[in-house]
């Protein structure tokens, strides 16, 4: 099973917006995707509630909702038929715990919106990723969605490209990343970006 993780500890990045599109492709793909909210938000559990009963199959776990008399294991069970997980992740999100959040995933997305803070925000989200996590470089399985202005950019960050970029945003200069064409998971978003703006 595919699993997509989409974090970042800023709030309003974009995360719910891109998990959802993701749900969406792969539904329309027969994935039976699911959809596992874990922001308190519920932002995604909302916008899944509204789909209409006739449109492609999406599963929906509530992971933000705690039950008394419900395992947390239990709560966040994958229906067996699903093919693909894609897991919204709440903003101030304890770095400790994304060990457990990356484990098994085959892409991490980390979206940013062009500003300073932002910036920052992910820059010390990559590390996270790097220094907690454990993520590997060369596993290549972290990648950005960034948006400036309506322009829509996806990059494969290395830590470099950050400071660089952050320091060029301070002078008022703009830069496009220069993906690395054989990372696997900008490879794979950059084909589901291609095929979802055709539907």
């Amino acid at each position: 099973m595919q699993k997509i993780v989409v974090l970042n500890p800023k709030g309003g990045s974009g995360k719910s917006t891109l998990a959802t599109n993701l749900a969406s492709y792969f539904a329309v793909q027969q994935s039976k995707p699911t959809l596992m909210d874990l922001d308190l938000q519920g932002s995604s559990m909302r916008w899944l509630s509204k789909r209409k009963p006739e449109q492609p199959q999406i599963y929906g776990v509530a992971g933000f909702e705690r039950k008394s008399g419900i395992t947390r294991s239990f709560a966040l069970r994958v229906p067996h038929d699903s093919q693909c997980v894609i897991v919204d992740t709440p903003a101030a999100l304890d770095p400790q715990r994304l060990p457990e959040l990356t484990k098994d995933a085959q892409a991490i997305l980390v979206p940013v919106l062009p500003s300073d803070i932002d910036i920052h925000a992910a820059t010390r989200c990559i590390s996270d990723l790097l220094l907690i996590a454990k993520i590997k470089r060369s596993d290549q399985r972290i990648a950005v969605r960034a948006r400036i202005r309506d322009l829509q950019f996806r990059a494969a960050l290395r830590d470099r490209d950050i400071h660089r970029q952050s320091a060029l945003r301070k002078r008022g200069q703009n830069m496009a990343f220069q993906p690395r064409p054989e990372n696997r998971a900008l490879r794979r978003i950059t084909t589901l970006d291609q095929k979802n703006s055709r539907l």
